[in-house]
């Protein structure tokens, strides 16, 4: 079997995400199991899986709707994050380490988009990275 979506640095980057998301939610309270740490999980399992189910369909626009699938799940995931950092349960280190991720991959996978709306599904790696599309809601330096 063929699988396309190995060949993509949004689903690579997005699989690592959820690894961190996986450690995160160890140290989060035991009465989050079925709540925030369920929540966190889910959406951020669905970023890598949504790309590689877009990547496996036969037209461009299919992928191009699976990837936008997977922007909705990162804007969830991102938001989950925010209020488990509101909660105090995500230390600020930890918090700023996953938004740096959740920028890095929004601006792939808007990358992605564009590059599929001009030129067809990619052959390569190598798509530039260009202006998130999440607004960023803390100043960086």
């Amino acid at each position: 079997m063929e699988k396309p979506h190995r060949r993509l640095d949004a689903w690579n980057s997005s699989v690592d995400l959820v690894m961190a998301i996986y450690q995160v939610t160890e140290g989060l309270p035991k009465e989050e199991r079925f709540a925030l740490i369920s929540q966190l999980r889910r959406a951020a399992t669905s970023i890598p899986s949504n790309i590689a189910e877009g990547a496996a369909r036969q037209t461009k626009k299919e992928f191009a709707n699976y990837i936008h699938i997977a922007q909705g799940s990162l804007s969830e995931l991102d938001t989950h994050i925010e209020i488990a950092r509101r909660l105090h349960y995500v230390p600020d280190g930890d918090w700023e380490k996953l938004d740096s991720q959740i920028e890095r991959i929004d601006k792939m996978l808007s990358g992605l988009l564009r590059h599929l709306k001009k030129n067809g599904r990619p052959q390569t790696t190598n798509i530039s990275l260009n202006p998130s599309r999440l607004t960023p809601h803390v100043s960086r330096p």
